[in-house]
């Protein structure tokens, strides 16, 4: 079954919707502007009850079919990126130092499409709660969410997102249970020594030779702490220190992130990074100091849930679009949070060739967002069919 001949006539407004969103790009958890436009279009949709202002400026909207039934939750998020933009098109940013660089407005307008359908049809039992969500990059707006009760208060049995790939061919759809993309934690080191003239190092006690040490020691942490079958991505992504060529320096400073999707690697890598901070210490005679912050969890999906949203990509898009066992993604995403609370499972939808997420050059592709709709709207109707009488 090909896209919903219905949501595809949406196309040119779901086009419209998207670019409007793409020139007023919003920032974590300050996503009203996003959120107020969300809310006139569910309101044109006929849909009347909308919530607002949870986790500050998300949106639950809730759209009862027929008869009882569970409550299927369907989750967008609406939050942009501190970037510049540099697409050139004539719907860009026109918020400077902001873009839509990870298609978060696509996202949105993909769950507009389908609100819009199931507004009109009404074709499932039991209810649907539409979550537009703020700040997922960064502020973990879905714990957020999920911390002030959304689950329970709108009795939501199950929870389903679809996020776009670029690079991904377009139109296939790709998943898988278990664990789908990693924890994002962040270290800090602080290394602390005597600075003094580059000509003495003697009389120094230097912190850019310890600071060489600890990051050549913690690339060791993969290749020799590491079982060769556990996923694990320890990266050193800023080093500072230092002002001049003939100082050396008190201080250096060093930054990076560590994805993992099993806690005891987590802690594995907590534990080593303390040791080769202590060991760096003594063998330097400096002080170092680790702060270790976990960040978003793993995202895991849950098995059956996401079989049988595989099941109905490949109505959607065919089977041959499909991939149900995908390989886990080293990148990150709050919608774990919600993965957490209840069953449910996130997808990746290709949309083509194309610049990678958060770069400057990056834009969603609209052709794309009828097919995505059209998956969440044959997701609400096959998990939640109309009972059918026998006369």
């Amino acid at each position: 079954m090909p896209p919903v001949n219905r949501i595809a006539d949406y196309a040119e407004d779901m086009t419209a919707w998207r670019r409007h969103l793409h020139q007023h790009p919003e920032l974590m958890f300050d996503c009203h502007e996003t959120a107020a436009f969300v809310v006139s279009r569910l309101r044109e949709f006929g849909i009347t009850e909308i919530h607002e202002g949870i986790a500050t400026s998300g949106v639950v909207a809730i759209i009862e079919g027929q008869g009882e039934g569970p409550t299927i939750g369907l989750r967008a998020d609406m939050d942009a990126l501190p970037m510049e933009e540099q697409t050139g098109a004539a719907y860009a940013s026109t918020v400077a130092g902001k873009m839509h660089a990870c298609g978060h407005d696509g996202h949105t307008t993909m769950l507009l499409g389908a609100a819009r359908y199931l507004a009109e049809t009404r074709n499932f039992a039991g209810r649907v709660a539409l979550i537009f969500q703020p700040a997922e990059e960064g502020g973990g707006g879905a714990g957020v969410m999920v911390e002030e009760g959304v689950m329970e208060r709108y009795d939501i049995a199950s929870v389903y997102a679809l996020h776009n790939t670029p690079g991904a061919e377009f139109g296939t759809i790709y998943t898988t249970p278990g664990a789908i993309m990693a924890a994002a934690d962040t270290f800090t080191i602080h290394i602390k020594g005597e600075g003094g003239h580059g000509a003495y190092p003697n009389e120094c006690k230097d912190p850019v030779a310890a600071c060489l040490g600890v990051c050549n020691a913690l690339q060791t942490i993969v290749s020799r702490n590491c079982k060769g079958l556990d996923d694990l991505v320890v990266s050193v992504t800023q080093i500072h220190t230092g002002t001049t060529d003939n100082v050396i320096p008190d201080t250096a400073y060093i930054n990076g992130t560590v994805r993992t999707f099993d806690a005891a690697v987590q802690q594995m890598v907590i534990d080593r990074m303390q040791a080769i901070c202590a060991g760096h210490a003594a063998a330097y005679d400096v002080e170092v100091t680790l702060d270790f912050e976990k960040g978003y969890p793993p995202t895991i999906n849950h098995a059956d849930e996401a079989g049988f949203a595989a099941r109905v990509a490949a109505e959607v898009v065919g089977e041959a679009a499909v991939t149900a066992d995908a390989p886990p993604e080293m990148g990150a995403e709050d919608f774990a949070y919600m993965l957490q609370s209840r069953p449910g499972a996130y997808l990746f939808l290709g949309q083509g060739a194309g610049p990678g997420l958060h770069h400057p050059g990056y834009d969603f592709n609209d052709e794309v967002a009828p097919i995505g709709a059209s998956f969440f709207a044959r997701l609400v109707e096959t998990a939640q069919p109309v009972a059918r009488g026998n006369g």
